[in-house]
């Protein structure tokens, strides 16, 4: 009876962390997804391609600010605890999203309407910096005994709940709404629902309770110490920062890309590229815990290496298939099996960057290490695809983009878990 209600009481607290994460990530994917609606709205511009490309520049803008979200909020976390620094990401995520979502458009207020969506991406970015971290250690420090795997992999998973969420929002908006209504304003109802479930997730973020591991720790480091681990650990941050590229990049061409790519590029239907997403949500939801709960059983290390080889070998011919003629079916099956990927690779991929970094500043580390590859590579993944498409005339570009990430993550897997390297570095 005690082993049933102390299971319950892992699963709620499972869902009360991860359902903050979900708003959290739903709030900053938005950005993307709308990224053709909002480009009209607030970089109005007579060249599809400049205006596009400032949207999304826009969008990268707020991965800048992760690696600064990560070291001072990072800090704060490590420093105070887990729930406490998990419902103040969630009030800066707030802020920039109510921003996003009622500011006027430039031909209302002029330049001072993108300069003001540009305050609250580098908000949501701000939060987000620290976020991802702040979860995936909070469910580590609470995994039972040999499920780290699996229990940490419910932060990408809930990340896959705002990607299907966010998906049916598109598809209901286009088929309740006429296309000019939804570029006009109807874009705008999604981050107004972000809004309003926002009080309901401050209510759930502050039940929960501090992990015993962090409670148990008899020396909180100051934020000194925490910063001067961070420069003597130095190697080990851009190890992770080329361990995380492959999975930050495959997810932003796959979900955040994936509207824009299959409407702009393939020239399909909106509703066609939103049921992709939805899709690719659903299958991203379905591997990450299955592949999270396989490294729990055969390690970490054959599940990175594989995945990364697979990626490098078949990311390009896919995309290649997939522009020699474009389809639905088509779009459908290259998007799951990309989605196959990188799901596999960051079911395992999470929790090793949580065993890889000093306890003491695990938060700190993992969201530093993170923030950074999402701000070198992922952040700015839509731009850069968009870019390669456009300077290279070759649509299937992205791919190459995606196969570098890979590489990189293949060469940060050789020298975490070299022969006889430790998995965590204290």
């Amino acid at each position: 009876m005690a082993n049933a209600q102390a299971s319950t009481s892992k699963v709620g607290t499972v869902l009360k962390v991860t359902s903050g994460n979900f708003m959290e990530m739903f709030d900053f994917f938005l950005f993307g997804f709308y990224a053709s609606y909002i480009s009209k709205t607030f970089f109005p511009s007579g060249d599809e391609f400049a205006s596009l490309m400032l949207t999304f520049m826009t969008f990268g803008a707020g991965f800048l600010m992760r690696p600064l979200g990560a070291i001072f909020l990072g800090a704060y976390v490590d420093r105070v605890g887990r729930r406490q620094g998990l419902i103040v990401t969630l009030a800066l995520m707030a802020l920039g999203t109510v921003l996003i979502a009622f500011v006027p458009g430039f031909d209302s207020i002029g330049y001072a309407a993108p300069l003001l969506v540009l305050i609250g991406r580098l908000l949501q970015g701000f939060s987000a910096g620290v976020e991802l971290g702040g979860v995936s250690v909070y469910l580590s420090e609470i995994a039972t005994p040999g499920h780290k795997g699996f229990y940490v992999s419910w932060q990408s998973g809930s990340q896959q709940v705002a990607i299907i969420f966010a998906a049916a929002l598109g598809y209901a908006l286009n088929i309740w709404m006429a296309p000019a209504e939804i570029s006009a304003w109807g874009w705008r109802i999604p981050f107004i629902i972000g809004c309003l479930i926002v009080p309901v997730l401050f209510v759930i973020r502050r039940s929960l309770e501090e992990t015993p591991e962090f409670l148990q720790r008899k020396h909180k480091p100051n934020a000194k110490e925490i910063f001067s681990s961070m420069l003597k650990n130095w190697r080990l941050v851009i190890a992770g920062v080329m361990l995380v590229a492959m999975t930050t990049v495959s997810f932003y061409l796959i979900t955040v890309y994936t509207p824009t790519f299959g409407k702009n590029v393939l020239k399909l239907t909106t509703v066609d590229a939103l049921i992709v997403t939805l899709c690719v949500g659903v299958s991203n939801f379905i591997w990450l815990p299955i592949m999270g709960a396989l490294s729990d059983r055969i390690g970490r290390r054959p599940i990175l290496l594989t995945f990364c080889i697979l990626t490098v070998l078949t990311a390009y011919p896919a995309l290649s298939w997939l522009v020699a003629n474009p389809s639905f079916e088509r779009m459908l099956g290259v998007e799951l099996w990309l989605s196959f990927l990188y799901a596999s690779y960051n079911g395992a991929m999470v929790v090793a960057l949580t065993e890889v970094m000093p306890v003491s500043v695990r938060t700190a580390g993992f969201a530093l290490a993170y923030s950074l590859a999402t701000a070198i590579f992922g952040g700015f993944t839509p731009a850069i695809a968009t870019f390669l498409i456009q300077y290279t005339g070759d649509k299937a570009a992205p791919g190459l983009w995606m196969s570098f990430a890979a590489i990189c993550g293949l060469i940060a897997t050789l020298v975490l878990y070299r022969k006889n390297a430790r998995p965590a570095i204290e």
